[in-house]
């Protein structure tokens, strides 16, 4: 028995000390990850920045240290990394030019516009940009089309067939589990309901749909037409016959690119561009390596700051559960960060950037309010990307100017309420019988054991038609238009960017470095530093969510694919705020 005891005890304590010295070991691993991958990049004479048009992008990329050590590959991007190592590489002398290696990037049409942008501004410093692909897809091309010369693999293709939407109908789904939809709302294009309470698409939505999705296009089209100097006509026509089946001659001979090698034969061109021997390797410099040159400016002593607060995803009370590890847009955090931003006597004006399809209208509401309350003190700039819709519009009507990009979604300014009514489920299918005792007419509001009567139908239509006056007013208020104007041009409808400028509701047409600049004008302020809210998540608090967004985000989104929101929409149902301003998460612009 003491043998036993004694080497027990020994087990237990040999395992405490190995498990404190892997707990070390980890630890200064992890900590000698998170600092390399701060370190500051050495730019060497004579160097090519490689940019791969690959993996989605997000308003803010936050860099995973640990990415090695789970077995992952790191695909997604930053807008913001992107756009500022393309400055970065326009203002270091060593950098030559940027070699654009296509490889089916995931992005909005705003998005997409930002980075060509910000390409337009680096040819223009008279460093070269150079375009290779295996394929080019839609997005992917129109990247690309900036470039000075546009490779294609001899048996690649550019996909170039134009743009569509499409939606996901749930309807019968539902009616065959026994659940009913209680949809209240107001707006004759807010559509955003559909997919729940009907099989197909209603005329007033497809209108819409028609409308800016042709809108994008028409930018697209006219963008390539400028830099490749093909006819709108002729990108009409080669979209309408497919040519990406026509092979890369097809390609080559309509103009779409300059010349067809493959890949060893475009290292040995960028060779020849940079002065490099076929035999020497080529100085290339990954994104990674860009984004973290020190900026060749000066240190800004002024003292002034203006503030890039970035307002990305769903617009929420409370933060969501479910299967979506997405940002969001937290009504109670945001409203608290702006107050501070709103305090600081350094901050010299506020950069919002919008990028959200809306939701909660409380939580817009909360954020409208504090968006008004620091314009009294400073200048707010609303800079909207992808998506700015809806609660998007909501919480960026009070704003002194208004950018878009023309191809930025936006308007939506309506209001609905959903809930699920399983009713059917319970009594039909589950057969199940519930009884109700209620001191009051109404104490069992929204059972689920049957559905709405009619004086609940017209409660809630009620507090609908309250939510949208008010909606209406703020966007009134904001834009110094009257009620009626706004009216106009609410009922839900979707606008793009360009169109929302011919209609009021936005003030210019640019990208972020517009923002910036109407910013420092507004706060009269020539020199400033410019910092990023909120403050990006830790290497720590990463760890703590990684097996949770690893297992979401794969096997969701596998089994899932593109309609993975509309499910998760479905998940938070029970929990999202009555009244909701969102623009329909059903909308996928395909290419």
């Amino acid at each position: 028995m003491k043998d036993f005891l004694k080497y027990t005890l020994a087990s237990i304590v040999g395992l405490m000390a190995c498990t404190i010295i892997i707990t070390i070991i980890s630890i200064v691993s992890i900590v000698g990850i998170a600092a390399s991958s701060d370190t500051t990049t050495t730019v060497s004479e004579n160097s090519l920045f490689k940019l791969e048009l690959k993996g989605e992008v997000t308003e803010r990329m936050i860099d995973n240290p640990f990415a090695s050590l789970m077995s992952e590959e790191q695909t997604a991007l930053g807008l913001n990394d992107v756009l500022s190592s393309i400055q970065k590489a326009a203002e270091n002398e060593h950098i030559k030019g940027i070699y654009l290696e296509a490889g089916g990037i995931m992005a909005n049409p705003a998005s997409i516009e930002e980075i060509r942008n910000a390409l337009v501004r680096f040819k223009q410093t008279g460093k070269f940009v150079v375009a290779y692909g295996d394929n080019y897809t839609e997005s992917d091309y129109y990247i690309c089309s900036v470039a000075d010369k546009i490779i294609l693999n001899p048996q690649g293709m550019v996909d170039w067939h134009g743009l569509a939407s499409q939606t996901i109908y749930f309807k019968d789904l539902l009616a065959q589990l026994g659940v009913d939809m209680e949809v209240f709302k107001v707006g004759t294009y807010k559509s955003a309901v559909e997919p729940y309470t009907s099989m197909e698409m209603s005329d007033e939505n497809r209108e819409q749909i028609t409308a800016y999705i042709t809108s994008i296009w028409d930018n697209m089209v006219d963008g390539v037409s400028l830099s490749r100097g093909i006819s709108a006509k002729q990108l009409n026509e080669y979209a309408d016959r497919y040519i990406a089946f026509e092979g890369a001659e097809a390609s080559l001979t309509a103009g779409l690119v300059d010349t067809l090698l493959y890949m060893d034969g475009t290292k040995s061109y960028l060779k020849q561009l940079m002065d490099t021997e076929e035999d020497d390797r080529l100085a290339v410099l990954t994104l990674d390596e860009v984004k973290n040159i020190q900026k060749n400016v000066p240190l800004d002593k002024s003292g002034n700051i203006i503030a890039m607060y970035y307002a990305e995803g769903q617009i929420v009370d409370a933060p969501s559960t479910g299967m979506s590890t997405a940002p969001e847009i937290v009504g109670e955090k945001v409203s608290m960060d702006l107050r501070k931003l709103r305090d600081d006597e350094t901050v010299k004006a506020v950069i919002l950037r919008v990028n959200s399809p809306g939701g909660s209208a409380f939580a817009s509401e909360q954020i409208w309010n504090e968006v008004v309350k620091l314009k009294e003190k400073k200048p707010v700039i609303v800079s909207m990307g992808d998506y700015a819709a809806s609660g998007g519009y909501y919480i960026s009507c009070a704003a002194d100017t208004i950018i878009a990009q023309p191809n930025t979604i936006t308007g939506s300014i309506g209001i609905f309420g959903m809930f699920p009514n399983p009713h059917k489920l319970i009594n039909d299918k589950l057969k199940l019988n519930i009884e109700t005792v209620k001191t009051n007419k109404l104490a069992d509001f929204g059972s689920m054991s049957r559905p709405f009567n009619a004086d609940e139908r017209a409660i809630m239509q009620r507090y609908i038609n309250q939510g949208y006056a008010t909606f209406v007013k703020r966007c009134a208020d904001g834009r110094s238009m009257s009620t009626s104007a706004i009216e106009a041009v609410a009922q839900g409808r979707v606008w793009t960017g360009e169109m929302a400028m011919e209609l009021g509701l936005v003030d210019i047409l640019g990208d972020i470095e517009t923002a910036k600049e109407i910013a420092a004008e507004k706060a009269g302020i020539e020199s400033y530093t410019l910092i990023s809210y909120p403050k990006e998540q830790g290497a720590f608090d990463m760890l703590l969510n990684q097996a949770k967004e690893s297992y979401i985000e794969t096997r969701i989104g596998k089994v899932a694919g593109q309609f993975k929101d509309e499910l998760n929409l479905i998940y938070n149902l029970e929990n999202m705020n009555k009244l909701q301003a969102r623009l329909p998460y059903t909308i996928h612009l395909t290419n």
